[in-house]
């Protein structure tokens, strides 16, 4: 094996004690807890929007999209429940290209671990003390979630990661909700055997510990859509495919049955301007179907400031550096519409 060792990386002890969560904050993170797990669990029937940009590089960009949406959670507060997109990691499908905050804090200068992991926690705490949304975040490295979890309302496990067992078995470690993604492939089999695993307990190494887990009872299915082997994108957010996935979904018998739809990804074709109409057919198949009522959750769409995406170089304020996203005059609009059809 050959690792140069470039620097010692802190604990995630270590780095929050050095940005604590203040008490009054920690409160206002329990209380969304609550909130959210009663949204799984059925006791709230309040629709979730997990909203922002496909990639978080910069802090002043991402506060002053969530200071909108915090905003406008307060209009529609009594149908949906905001959590803000801060994904701060980026998979790269060929290991080329930005990779997210955690490798490199400024997108332009040379990586920096231990600064990423810093500019991350500073940006999670300061998302909840702005505006009292915990954020989500995708789980891509799972000895990393010790750094932010005390900051997070919900977590993603990608589709590149939903097969592998370190991922399933972390997951089957934390007290909140979790969404796992189908796989590129496309395979529903896949994702529920991994909705499976987080639900069930497990022993295992994590941190370099020894652990136990009792099992994640809010681990939870999000669709995206696959690809075929012509690499062509292939949407599963239609009604049958949703009446599908429900079905395979009640043949497992597995708790808190959920699904989320990711308006983006392979069910938009990576056109991002699709997913007003994909999350209007959504809600669509939610009134005509009781089952498909019952069993979908909420969204995930990919929005900011400024709509499209421009190059890692670019300098436009609040525009995605990875793929492209809804503006915010049209994000506005569009919970607005999803808000009145609820």
């Amino acid at each position: 094996m050959s690792f140069e060792l470039v620097n010692k990386v802190l604990s995630p002890a270590e780095i929050k004690s050095l940005l604590p969560v203040p008490n009054h904050l920690l409160k206002v993170k329990a209380q969304r807890d609550v909130e959210i797990k009663s949204i799984f669990t059925g006791e709230d029937n309040r629709f979730i929007l997990i909203i922002g940009p496909c990639s978080a590089h910069d802090q002043d960009a991402v506060m002053s999209y969530v200071t909108k949406l915090a905003e406008i959670q307060e209009k529609v507060k009594d149908k949906i429940l905001i959590i803000p997109r801060v994904y701060t990691n980026k998979p790269r499908t060929t290991g080329e290209g930005y990779k997210g905050m955690m490798h490199q804090p400024d997108p332009n200068e040379t990586p920096n671990v231990t600064a990423g992991i810093k500019a991350i926690r500073n940006m999670q705490l300061k998302v909840l003390e702005n505006t009292h949304l915990s954020s989500a975040d995708e789980m891509l490295y799972p000895n990393n979630l010790g750094y932010v979890e005390d900051l997070l309302g919900y977590i993603a496990i990608g589709a590149r990661s939903v097969e592998n067992q370190q991922h399933r078995l972390t997951v089957s470690g934390v007290d909140g909700a979790v969404g796992l993604k189908n796989p590129t492939s496309g395979d529903i089999g896949v994702m529920l055997n991994s909705i499976k695993a987080a639900q069930l307990a497990h022993e295992f190494i994590h941190e370099g510990n020894e652990v136990k887990t009792s099992g994640n009872p809010l681990a939870h299915a999000i669709l995206r859509g696959a690809v075929n082997q012509y690499g062509r994108n292939i949407p599963n957010y239609h009604y049958e495919d949703l009446r599908y996935v429900s079905k395979k979904y009640e043949e497992r018998n597995l708790a808190n049955q959920a699904i989320i739809v990711d308006c983006s990804h392979a069910n938009s074709m990576k056109q991002y301007k699709e997913q007003p109409r994909i999350a209007h057919e959504v809600l669509r198949n939610m009134r005509y179907s009781e089952n498909i009522g019952k069993i979908i959750k909420g969204l995930m769409i990919e929005s900011y400031l400024v709509e499209g995406s421009q190059p890692v170089t670019g300098t436009t304020f609040g525009q995605s550096i990875t793929d492209g996203c809804l503006g915010w005059d049209q994000s506005e609009r569009l919970i607005l519409d999803i808000a009145d059809q609820l």
